[in-house]
């Protein structure tokens, strides 16, 4: 079976159209048919059923077109990687992560990789760990840092190739109440006024778990996305804040008595993919 013939069924799919799809691959729609049913004889059954305003996949088809994508892409993949890898093309590396590894575990790495390969490009995606691992899924992001666990209909599909400890401790204006301490237990919060981060978000969903855990109902007067913005908001006064330990100096901030709020953060990729030479060496790099 021949990477030309997945080719030509996929279009087939795509455009549940013979004549739109030989138009699109450039060849007649007798060949394109011809090679259809030379594929069905192979497999032996129907790809597709005809219908009066073209064509639909049966479920074998569908099964046919989920595991010839998976090929199609890592031939597209392994081309990618040889070029590089000779010098045939400068790479490029798609990376989706959250506010804290965008801003305070990626950069270093980023910074590591491009003294060794200085043309590389880097495309950074900010965005939650759901979307995240979306794009990891469908071939759009080489590589992901996500909140664990991943939350996914398909995350079987993804491995996770390293897994880092995070912290979210609480940060309080100058002349708070709880300025100079160590720790902070939830009830202090009561009545508070908290600049969080957005709703929907995996760190957002971990702080409202655990204040609703030990009974405190959290006033929040302000949504972010950005910890530096979060950092900025609390000096100028309009409330407390969680930010990832990450993005404070050493020992900063107050962690929660008794219950630290704790979280996984992985690393990950597509089990199938096969990694460019660049998107490789700053896998490495992000590892390290």
């Amino acid at each position: 079976m021949e990477l030309r013939t997945m080719r030509q069924i996929s279009a087939i799919a795509e455009h549940k159209h013979m004549t739109r799809a030989a138009q699109e691959l450039g060849v007649s729609q007798p060949a394109l048919s011809a090679a259809l049913r030379k594929l069905e004889e192979e497999v032996g059954t129907e790809l597709f059923h005809r219908t009066g305003h073209g064509v639909e996949l049966t479920e074998a088809g569908r099964v046919f077109i989920e595991h010839a994508q998976i090929t199609l892409r890592a031939a597209a993949q392994t081309r990618e990687a040889v070029r590089s890898l000779v010098g045939l093309e400068t790479g490029s590396i798609r990376v989706g992560a959250g506010a804290t590894a965008t801003g305070y575990l990626l950069p270093s790495a980023i910074h590591s990789v491009r003294d060794e390969y200085p043309g590389l490009r880097f495309s950074i995606r900010e965005a939650g760990s759901s979307a995240v691992a979306d794009g990891v899924i469908s071939g759009e992001l080489d590589l992901g840092i996500v909140t664990l666990p991943v939350i996914h209909p398909r995350s079987d599909e993804l491995m996770i190739l390293r897994e880092i400890t995070d912290e979210l401790r609480l940060i309080v204006p100058k002349g708070h109440r709880l300025d100079g301490k160590r720790s902070f237990q939830w009830s202090d919060l009561e009545g508070e006024a908290v600049v969080a981060f957005e709703a929907g978000s995996a760190v957002r969903e971990m702080i409202d778990t655990a204040a609703i855990k030990h009974g405190v109902n959290l006033e929040v007067v302000m949504e972010l996305r950005s910890i530096e913005s979060i950092v900025q908001m609390v000096n100028a006064q309009i409330g407390v804040g969680f930010v990832s330990k990450y993005g404070l100096p050493d020992k900063a901030g107050l962690r929660a008595r008794g219950d630290e709020l704790k979280r996984g953060l992985g690393i990950i990729r597509r089990r199938d993919r096969f990694l460019s030479h660049a998107a490789g060496a700053f896998e490495r790099a992000l590892l390290d």
